[in-house]
């Protein structure tokens, strides 16, 4: 039952939320469009608190949801595994929901969720699943709350991270899965980082807590502590989890500290997010309004001198998409040759390989010389492929080299960037801009085809009835067997090449992010510059208006 305090606060939040819309549409503020569209929904739609299990790959997630919910619902193995966001909440009945993202929902059953929510089933998401939805009659005693399974952080599945960093925003409460044999990562301090835009409940969970005995729990719980005072000046909450030893133990500190303690206080527990959510977006607006209350003061004075002071040669976009493009095309440049560099060595070892096994099967193949020359393609196709694609996931990590360089090359420039567009605005107008993350994806190639070619280069097998093979079968095995070393070169060629494109397709598109980072943000700036002129009492009427509103639901 909604109380009339808690109307008074819905009722500010929406004048706040409104107030911020305002300014966004007025100054184009496009970085704060997610936000925005978290807390309208959370407005709107009044959902379950969703209480987000988040962390690197093989943290231990989906197992730690699969022990709390006392049977295995998520998919769980030894590489990353979730591909998709996965929310649960209580039903009726046991139930799962596909949602697509072309708003299509196909109801499965539950069994099948491997199918649609994992890298197995579901290799790079290629079917398209926004999220999945499962409904459990043992989830019961957590009502109002909704759990939520993501992809792994930090995995080779790039859109994996981009799949829960996109979704953010959306958080409630997050439990962040840190596992005991490698605790605490810098990846792990900016997620908290972030998470703090979004959320006022941020909680560690120290997963395979088993394979520490408890001075050594004791010793990492103080190392979080200090971690997180000297870093980003708070301490957080930290839970022990095991699903091998004291696993009952956990479990009921775990339900009745966090889950049963929201259950229970669930609307209390909305409103606090939701206006936590509102007044860290009317923060990061005051921020931008102020930057454009500066500029509105100086415009009448001197504003294009203005402009040419922050949007200077140093953050011009033009010599940054130029210095972007040398990067990407030095690194280019260098990606064959590495890549043909490493699989040189396997050249010579491959060829005896595939001649040896050929040598072996061959004298079993039975009919004329066009039946043989089938049975040479087919065989060579099969073999060559498995060879191809068995090297090529072995060694594939080999062939990064220039990625990982290129996307080193792209942070630096950006942060130069944005170190520069910093200082320009603080000497000019004397504010700072907010810290923003510019993080640069690092989209890992999947594994290439790979092709073959004709067992003749002519089509001597179409006239096989004029060839008696009585007489002729051993030369042309010996030309099969001869033609091994051309065939595993020229699959070699191909492989390296196709990895090239491969490699060089995601540095261009690291490029191209690249300069959307820059152009976002300059398009952000040149608009509170030229949209400010002669707006000084409209900007501070709105600044007032937001830290009122904001002051309220303070109160």
């Amino acid at each position: 039952m909604e109380n009339n305090s808690d109307k008074i606060t819905l009722s500010h939040i929406r004048d706040l939320l409104q107030t911020v819309h305002q300014a966004t549409d007025k100054f184009q503020l496009s970085s704060l469009t997610r936000q925005l569209e978290a807390a309208d929904n959370l407005l709107l739609q009044n959902p379950p608190i969703d209480v987000a299990v988040l962390g690197q790959f093989k943290a231990g997630k989906s197992s730690f949801l699969n022990s709390l919910l006392g049977q295995n619902v998520l998919p769980v193995g030894a590489i990353p595994v979730t591909t998709a966001i996965t929310r649960l909440q209580y039903g009726e009945r046991e139930r799962a929901v596909v949602q697509h993202f072309n708003g299509k929902k196909t109801e499965i059953p539950l069994a099948d969720i491997v199918k649609f929510t994992s890298e197995a089933g579901n290799p790079s998401n290629e079917k398209n699943v926004a999220i999945v939805d499962i409904e459990l009659p043992s989830l019961q005693k957590y009502p109002g709350v909704r759990l939520v399974d993501t992809p792994g952080l930090g995995s080779i599945f790039k859109y994996h991270e981009i799949t829960s960093e996109s979704w953010l925003p959306a958080v409630g409460t997050a439990l962040l899965a840190v596992s005991s044999d490698r605790p605490l990562s810098q990846h792990d301090l900016d997620l908290i980082r972030e998470l703090t835009s979004h959320t006022p409940n941020i909680i560690l969970l120290l997963t395979k807590a088993d394979l520490l005995s408890g001075e050594q729990q004791q010793e990492v719980i103080a190392f979080f502590s200090q971690t997180l005072q000297r870093e980003l000046h708070r301490t957080l909450p930290v839970y022990l989890y095991s699903t091998k030893d004291k696993t009952d133990e956990y479990r009921n500190r775990i339900e009745q500290d966090i889950f049963q303690t929201i259950a229970a206080n669930r609307d209390y527990e909305f409103l606090r997010i939701l206006r936590y959510k509102t007044q860290s977006l009317a923060q990061s607006c005051l921020g931008y309004l102020r930057i454009a209350l500066q500029s509105s003061l100086q415009a009448d004075l001197n504003r294009e001198g203005l402009r040419t002071q922050i949007l200077n040669e140093k953050v011009n976009e033009s010599l940054m998409r130029e210095e972007l493009g040398i990067i990407a095309r030095e690194h280019q440049r260098q990606t064959r040759p590495l890549i043909a560099a490493n699989l040189e060595p396997f050249l010579i070892p491959l060829i005896q390989k595939v001649k040896s096994k050929l040598e072996k099967d061959i004298p079993s193949w039975q009919g004329n010389l066009w039946k043989l020359s089938r049975h040479y393609e087919s065989w060579m196709s099969a073999t060559l492929s498995g060879e191809m694609h068995q090297l090529s996931k072995a060694e594939h990590t080999h062939f990064l080299g220039t990625l990982k360089k290129a996307h080193a090359g792209f942070s630096r420039s950006l942060e130069a960037f944005r170190k520069f567009l910093d200082e320009n605005i603080e000497n000019v107008l004397g504010v700072r801009l907010a810290q923003v993350d510019w993080n640069i994806d690092v989209a890992e190639p999947d594994h290439p085809d790979i092709s073959f070619t004709k067992s003749f280069d002519i089509h001597l097998d179409l006239i096989w009835f004029l060839i008696p093979m009585f007489l002729f079968r051993r030369i042309f095995e010996h030309h099969f067997i001869a033609g091994v070393p051309k065939e595993v070169e020229i699959n070699l060629s191909r492989l390296a090449y196709q990895w090239e494109k491969s490699v060089n397709n995601a540095i261009e598109a690291m490029r191209l992010q690249a300069i959307t980072y820059i152009q976002e943000e300059l398009a952000t700036i040149e608009s509170l510059l030229s949209r400010a002129q002669g707006q000084t009492d409209n900007i501070n009427q709105m600044i007032s208006q937001i830290e009122k509103l904001s002051d309220n639901l303070s109160e």
